[in-house]
């Protein structure tokens, strides 16, 4: 899907995602100090608005420009001041003038070679020490879970990402979390009520060193 088609996406419903940061996201970043953070494929920006929150300086980065105006709507309406700049670029290529503290990629689901090509492009702009963290719907979910996108071909686990930087000697990474996560998704159950289901993601946090 291009730019204008997610344009249109976007477009077309108030919020595609929540206002709330992804579960995993928030769960994972919790306890950091606050720094310099790029949040990859943002679309609305609600992981770069919750990072903002919490007293990061966030650059949300999305090639739609309508996903990002929306967003950016919603943290000028929040009354505390927030530090969010938008940019309007390839997540896979885009590089900001600093390293940074932290880099987030949540559910940019491309084929394997953009895939490796955005992963070691997040990690490459991360300062010594810094953190990176990936959160993707996972191979699995198209058997075992329920949602996501249905072609396998941008669908991903823990261990290909991980792959993607160690086929590669010039970025030197700590790896302190590498696995298939379960999300608890509701969803309308064919009589007027909800039944809970179990969608998997993959999830990988890592350190530059």
């Amino acid at each position: 899907m291009d730019a204008h088609a997610w344009d249109e996406r976007y477009a077309a419903t108030d919020l595609v995602w929540s206002r709330e940061p992804n579960q995993f996201v928030a769960a994972e970043l919790a306890d950091l100090p606050p720094g310099t953070a790029v949040d990859l494929a943002a679309g609305e920006g609600r992981n770069a608005i919750w990072l903002a929150s919490r007293g990061w300086s966030a650059v949300a980065v999305d090639f739609s420009q309508v996903a990002l105006d929306k967003g950016a709507r919603l943290a000028a309406d929040d009354p505390r001041g927030l530090d969010v700049t938008w940019v309007r670029a390839d997540a896979t290529a885009w590089q900001p003038a600093e390293p940074v503290d932290l880099v987030v990629v949540a559910y940019l689901q491309v084929p394997a070679g953009d895939r490796r090509r955005a992963v070691r492009n997040a990690v490459g702009m991360l300062r010594t020490g810094g953190t990176f963290l990936l959160v993707a719907h996972d191979s699995t979910n198209l058997t075992d879970g329920t949602g996501g996108p249905q072609d396998p071909a941008v669908l991903m686990t823990a261990q290909d990402v991980v792959g993607d930087l160690t086929s590669t000697a010039d970025l030197d990474v700590e790896v302190l979390r590498a696995e298939r996560v379960a999300r608890e998704v509701t969803a309308a159950d064919g009589h007027g009520g909800e039944e809970r289901r179990t969608a998997w993601d993959c999830l990988v946090r890592m350190v530059r060193r």
